[in-house]
């Protein structure tokens, strides 16, 4: 059985009543079959594997590289919150423009080649200030490709599942994830601190990216072929399920400790050796790619519900890694790249079946732009915390995740009843 087979519990959801084959009441996606949209999106999923092969492979270390070249704990909270307020606060123009251009394909390849081009260019910093621009021009790169790449997934989701449509995405990127950390410890085992030679290597899946993602623009062009519905006459809002959904994740986001700064604690510290650090990081990409495709299966079939013990897991995880030695590290990096993985592959499912296809891309662009000043602000905070006290930061970490149960439980409800 398809998983759009299944009821779903949100707006624009196919109906108990209707086949795989039919088309749901806000379809939008190219006129394909349920095989060529899985295709689609394994083939997409393989793109995702080599990006994060490459840039996750980075991020695995930037922390660490960061503070080898002289950053403070405040500093590498301020790059890793700056990147990511970039990342997501330009994706409000982006969905805005692949929306009103349908430039889908146009702004997919543009935005990899920025990230792709970034991630290898680390081998010429010769401070932590040149990585940092670095660092963040890569995030700038995603937010340009992300609500394009994702309302294309939206669409070959509309045939075989959402949920399951961008949880297998999220595990084939995952993968990517696993890979590129293991191979950056690799060499960091071989050659110890030559961080250069490190990012040198990640230039190879940069580069395969590239090419899959060329092929795939000429073996899927009708991908980009997104058919919208005529919008409702006085429809111009979002329904409110989506604003509660929206401070949930943001509360998520402003608590949530970025890797930068855990492996910078990892290293200050001493509870995890430098080689270690991207294991670990590899060990937490692995974990969130089989938890998103687990729970992507289950949003199909319980909605917003499967989020909140998910939230929980967020708030377990500070103690862990910031109090807690090898052993406890390794459980809190776990538990913190499932909270991460299920989080962003739930998320993109959530909001393209809370909104109108015609304004999906724009959704993506808003709903990510507030959560990433939310992460802005919590990773800059966080970071000054722990130049002062850590105890601090992880009672900060544990307390704002757990008071976004509320609205995500009213979110789940609302979107139960609609």
């Amino acid at each position: 059985m398809l998983p759009c087979d299944m009821p779903m519990l949100y707006r624009g959801s196919t109906p108990p009543h209707r086949t795989a084959m039919s088309p749901s009441p806000d379809a939008h996606a190219a006129p394909w079959s349920a095989r060529s949209a899985l295709r689609f999106v394994v083939v997409f999923g393989v793109v995702g594997l080599f990006s994060d092969f490459a840039y996750e492979g980075a991020r695995g270390i930037n922390g660490s590289f960061l503070g080898v070249l002289g950053a403070s704990g405040f500093a590498v909270g301020i790059v890793a919150g700056s990147g990511e307020l970039v990342g997501y606060a330009l994706r409000l123009l982006s969905g805005r423009a692949a929306d009103r251009s349908g430039l889908y394909w146009p702004m997919t390849l543009g935005g990899y080649a920025v990230q792709m081009l970034a991630v290898p260019a680390l081998i010429l910093a010769g401070s932590w200030h040149s990585a940092a621009l670095l660092m963040v021009l890569e995030r700038a790169g995603k937010a340009i490709r992300k609500p394009a790449a994702g309302v294309m997934l939206a669409g070959a989701g509309e045939r075989i599942g959402r949920g399951w449509a961008f949880g297998l995405y999220q595990a084939l990127d995952q993968i990517g994830a696993l890979i590129g950390p293991l191979t950056v410890a690799f060499v960091l085992a071989r050659r110890h601190g030559d961080y250069p030679l490190a990012y040198a290597w990640l230039g190879l899946p940069a580069l395969a990216t590239l090419l899959v993602l060329a092929a795939a623009r000429l073996r899927f062009a009708e991908a980009g072929t997104i058919r919208h519905r005529p919008a409702p006459a006085g429809d111009g809002g979002y329904p409110p399920a989506f604003w509660w959904y929206l401070a949930g994740v943001a509360l998520v986001g402003f608590g949530f400790a970025d890797y930068p700064l855990i492996a910078y604690h990892f290293i200050r510290s001493g509870s995890v050796s430098e080689v270690w650090v991207p294991l670990l990081y590899a060990a937490a990409m692995g974990a969130g790619g089989a938890a998103s495709l687990l729970f992507g299966r289950l949003y199909d079939r319980k909605g917003l519900i499967v989020l909140l013990p998910l939230t929980l897991l967020v708030a377990v995880f500070p103690p862990l890694v910031f109090l807690g030695g090898f052993g406890a590290a390794v459980v809190g990096a776990l538990l913190w790249g499932i909270g991460l993985g299920v989080h962003e592959s739930v998320m993109s499912s959530a909001v393209a079946g809370m909104v109108p296809s015609q304004r999906l891309g724009s959704a993506y662009g808003l709903f990510t732009s507030i959560f990433g000043l939310a992460w802005f602000a919590g990773s800059a905070i966080l970071g000054a915390l722990y130049d002062v006290s850590i105890t601090a930061t992880v009672t900060v970490a544990v307390v704002v995740p757990l008071l976004a149960l509320p609205p995500l439980w009213v979110a789940a409800r609302k979107v139960h009843r609609a």
